[in-house]
């Protein structure tokens, strides 16, 4: 794991902004210009016109020559250094605190990250990075193998290596063949038990770590390559034929390990360092970032663009009125003039730059993603947040995500008849002992053994450990009074003679058991039950005799029975079974097709998986809110049907149109082309009716998602979110804008390949991140409304002041102030923000629309414009006119008090103003209730009266840093109302029709 950068790593970095590195350099010139006026010539008094106020435009000159604060002159730059140091603290906290988010984050993914190991005879998940060396470890489909081991024993265990080698091949691991298993590997077939041997650094993948994380270490080889060679049951050149001449990692060497790290560095892009690399440069930037950036570089260039004017304006009529006007020669303090003109530019261009927007950014990803956990989303990839406030589409996984994948058996066709569950043993006995015996040995050996119920301690329903499918199979026979245990105590796994586990191209699972006592083997299958029934060429009666399936009654059961399950909404599942002498030929093969066929029909079983009784309303609201939701299973096309139109995914118009549903065979039929490859076109004539794709395999999803994305019919291009849960999933969830990966019956492939967990493997805790990721967008956008408004009404006040006046009212000082520091606070007020379900009554926001709406132009100009015309009157007011109200003062005053008085309340005003109009930032929508769940935000309220306490401070107690006075109380009361005022001005402003009289919600999808 990369090592965190230090909190002094982080000042440094903030410390090289170019724009506060020039800021701070002219501040130190300033500071010792001052001091050499003080120290420097000490009987030197020289003497400009002061009379510098709004009565006589005509001086420019701008530094105080009052002879009574002379020694005071160096407090600007001082003042503006702190502000500096201040903005840099504020920086590095910042990132301290996101990087501590980001570890945070790793360390929940860690948490949901556990292996099985067999510890006193018992099974138990423990976390990773608690595994050690002799612990025996389980593995299944889906895992990732947590360390480097030996195999114990497997059945039909293959695992992907090319992490490792760069093979695509599936390697087949076996007791007898290839032993060694190593960390990082994923396994993609079967199950198996391993001893560890190796852990953390002294692992395969350890050893490759280091390697990647160290310049200049010598290479090491892993401590497991080297043992290995202690375990080899085959010579070199018989490994070799057996595998493909792939090489022995017992003796890869070291240049073969370095040849490897590129591989391994692309597979592990989703490791733990993702989170701690966050905040790199290097970074590929997120959509909402590059729209961010590019409004930033707009603004910057015309905020330079106005600095440059300022500062110009500034130094040129200070020359003109002090060499060509007064005639007055070069003086020492005049650089101090020039200085002040330089000062004034850059502060200005400081105030261009929105320094805000990358703290609301990554303070609304931070809070949003801590906050999202209490609603079920483990988020491993925080842009993640954002991009689903854009998702146009989601293709969901059916079982536990729609529905509940708690599992029951609610009919069963057995012994040619039809019967509910609970009715199939009746008191007349219909169905023989033996039929029974047989369909209950069929299920209780060919499941996964990790596969359990677990009965309950309060009386509630038993627990389902494992696959829920096959658990709701085990719980049927222990209806019928049988147990399953006490089957399989008789036929332990290591006494199988070989296993064909379940994969989504199989689609069904076979176990072959030695039956010594009668010289036979006999072998258990089930499955699909359209793909069973093919393989069966017999049907056991209810009496228990055995006798042929025609062609006439397999199609009976396919056209009437099967569907008539699968139109409930019921999963149909078939066991079957055969026997064969022993030893026969083709058993052991890998190629089912030539063994598993001729079976038996023990029984065809309907299984209900309910759907949640949640989700029907949170269809509703994704088809309110511009999300379609596309389901796409490996069921039967009628239950999935049956489904889709439950849960409101298939709605009666959706129903009856061409190509709504879909199974995976036909649906690649249709898109592709006569020479066999994907056709866009054709996939683009067929993907906007898809609603539901049945029969479907990991590939298929694959293509779904790459097609959605590639396709060009929507103006601002479809955003696609997917679930998956299988190791084969991984591809669609890498795919995709947002891959979900389910928390509770996800394989640890599926999770690595995720963007966002969910961790209770619930289709609403989707919609809940669509919402988060549209709440994402709105408080940047009202941060960014808020920002603008005062960047616009500083700018132009600034520029209009130096221009009429030679100097700007809003001195460097408090400029700051109000950009750097009030700026950071409002950005933490909107950044905390929560979600409301109204925003699933909009379109989603639009990946290539732009952030600024109407609406949100339209407040920012009308906001700046009231802004700027109160602070007109109060600079433009002739003082002569000792109007006290307004803060000048009467008749007899010096015009340096003037001056000051003026400043500091157009300060004051300007500042009120700024405060109050972050209420009326939080809306963007056209909403007149500024204050809406206001009372239930106490950060945003705690920031907001905290802003109103630091502006009182500095006007009142930080005289001499800020260049301020204090005020009278009808010059607060006169502040309070400006800041009042522009609540009231905002309800003008709604009022006010934006462009063809559209609501205009940002980037909403045209």
């Amino acid at each position: 794991m990369k090592k965190s950068k230090s909190f002094l790593q982080l000042v440094w970095k903030a410390l090289k902004d170019p724009t506060l590195l020039i800021l701070e350099a002219a501040a130190v010139v300033s500071i010792a210009v001052a001091l050499y006026n003080i120290f420097g010539t000490p009987g030197e008094v020289t003497s400009h016109n002061s009379n510098s106020t709004t009565s006589s435009p005509q001086n420019t000159s701008v530094v105080d020559e009052d002879d009574n604060d002379g020694d005071l002159e160096w407090i600007e730059g001082v003042a503006i250094c702190v502000a500096v140091i201040i903005v840099v603290m504020v920086s590095a906290v910042n990132d301290y605190g996101k990087e501590r988010k980001f570890r945070d984050l790793q360390k929940e993914v860690k948490k949901e990250h556990q292996v099985t190991v067999i510890r006193n005879g018992q099974q138990t998940l423990i976390p990773n990075d608690e595994l050690v060396v002799g612990d025996i470890s389980v593995l299944k489909y889906g895992d990732v193998v947590p360390a480097d081991g030996l195999l114990l024993s497997g059945q039909d265990l293959r695992v992907d290596e090319s992490s490792l080698t760069g093979e695509s091949d599936h390697v087949k691991k076996n007791v007898d063949d290839d032993v060694r298993v190593l960390s990082g590997t994923n396994v993609m077939e079967g199950t198996g038990k391993m001893l560890v041997v190796a852990v953390g650094l002294h692992s395969q993948t350890g050893i490759i770590f280091s390697l990647l994380g160290t310049t200049g270490r010598a290479k090491k080889q892993s401590w497991m390559s080297k043992q290995l060679s202690k375990f080899k049951s085959k010579p070199k050149a018989e490994k070799d034929k057996d595998t493909g001449k792939r090489a022995s990692f017992s003796q890869r060497t070291n240049a073969d390990v370095e040849a490897d790290r590129a591989v391994s560095k692309q597979v592990k892009k989703d490791s733990d360092d993702e989170f701690c690399d966050a905040e790199e440069g290097d970074e590929e930037q997120s959509v909402l970032q590059k729209k961010l950036a590019l409004i930033a570089l707009r603004i910057g260039k015309i905020g330079l663009a106005f600095a440059v004017a300022t500062a110009a304006i500034i130094i040129i009529r200070f020359c003109v009125q002090q060499y060509v006007i007064d005639k007055q020669g070069w003086h020492a303090k005049d650089v101090e003039n020039i200085l002040y003109g330089i000062i004034t530019g850059i502060t200005i261009l400081v105030i261009a730059i929105p320094e805000g927007l990358p703290l609301a950014v990554t303070l609304t990803l931070a809070v949003s993603s801590k906050k999202m956990m209490k609603d079920h989303n483990l988020v491993r990839n925080l842009f993640a947040c954002e991009t689903m406030g854009c998702a146009t589409t989601i293709c969901s996984d059916k079982t536990g995500t729609l529905t509940t994948n708690r599992m029951t058996v609610t009919e069963g066709y057995v012994g040619k008849k039809t019967f509910a569950a609970e009715n199939l043993v009746s008191k007349d006995k219909v169905i023989d002992r033996s039929v029974l015996e047989r369909l209950a040995e069929g299920i209780a050996v060919n499941s996964g053994y990790s596969t359990n119920i677990v009965p309950s301690k309060d009386g509630s329903l038993p627990s389902q450990i494992g696959n829920k499918t096959e658990c709701a199979l085990l719980g049927y026979i222990q209806g019928l009074g049988y147990d399953y245990m006490n089957i399989r105590n008789r036929h332990p796994e290591e006494s199988f003679v070989k296993v064909h586990t379940f994969n989504s191209k199989r689609k069904f699972m076979a176990t072959v058991l030695d039956l010594k006592e009668d010289n036979v083997w006999r072998i258990h299958c089930k499955g699909a039950a359209e793909i069973i029934l093919q393989k069966c060429d017999g049907i056991m009666e209810a009496d228990g005799t055995v006798t042929e399936l025609s062609g006439e009654s397999k199609q009976e059961i396919l056209e009437d029975v099967i569907p008539k399950m699968a139109s409930c909404g019921l999963r149909t599942i078939c066991v079957a079974y055969k026997d064969v002498p022993a030893g026969s030929n083709n058993i052991k093969d890998d190629d089912d097709s030539k063994s598993l066929d001729g079976f038996t029909c023990l029984a065809i079983f309907g299984i209900e998986d309910p759907v949640r009784q949640e989700v029907p309303a949170a269809i509703r609201q994704c088809q309110k809110a511009g999300v379609i939701v596309r389901m796409v299973t490996g069921d039967n096309v009628n239950t999935a049907r049956s489904i889709a139109t439950k849960c409101g995914i298939i709605t009666e118009k959706e129903g009856i149109a061409e190509n709504a549903v879909l199974e995976g065979e036909e649906f690649n039929r249709l898109i592709r082309s006569p020479d066999g490859h994907v056709d866009q076109d054709k996939f683009d004539s067929l993907w906007p009716n898809l609603r539901v794709l049945a029969r479907s395999t990991p590939q298929d999803k694959h293509k779904l998602v790459s097609g959605i994305i590639h396709s060009k019919l929507s103006k601002h291009r479809d955003v696609v979110a997917v679930t998956g849960d299988g190791a084969n999933d991984a591809p669609a969830l890498k795919k995709a804008h947002v891959g979900f990966a389910m928390g509770i019956a996800g394989t640890d492939v599926a999770k690595e390949a995720s963007d966002i967990i969910i961790t209770d493997d619930n289709f609403i805790s989707i919609v809940k991140a669509c919402m988060w990721g549209r709440n994402i967008y709105d408080n940047i956008c009202k941060f960014l409304q808020f920002q603008l408004t005062v960047n616009v009404a500083a700018l132009i006040l600034a520029f209009v002041a130096a221009c009429v006046t030679g100097e700007s009212p809003l001195k460097p000082v408090p400029m700051l102030f109000i950009n750097l520091i009030q700026d950071s606070l409002a950005s933490l007020a909107l950044s905390t923000e929560m979600p409301t379900e109204h925003l699933l009554e909009r379109k989603p926001y639009g990946r290539k629309a732009n952030l600024l709406s109407r609406i949100m132009l339209r407040n920012i100009l009308g906001q700046a414009f009231f802004q700027l015309a109160v602070t007109f009157i109060l600079v433009f007011t002739p003082a002569d006119r000792g109007i006290p109200y307004l803060g000048v003062p009467p008749p007899g005053t010096t015009p340096r008090d003037i001056s000051i008085k003026r400043d500091t309340l157009v300060f004051n005003v300007f500042a009120f103003m700024t405060i109050f109009n972050l209420i009326n930032s939080r809306c963007i929508h056209n909403e007149r209730n500024v204050f809406s769940r206001l009372h239930k935000n106490y950060v945003f309220l705690v920031i907001f009266f905290g802003m109103i306490t630091a502006q009182a401070i500095v006007v009142e107690f930080a005289k001499s840093a800020f260049k301020v006075n204090g005020l009278s109380w009808e010059q607060w009361l006169l502040s309070l109302g400006a800041g009042f005022a522009s609540l009231l001005w905002y309800q003008i402003l709604v009022s006010v029709p934006v462009k063809f009289g559209q609501k205009a919600e940002v980037g909403q999808v045209e």
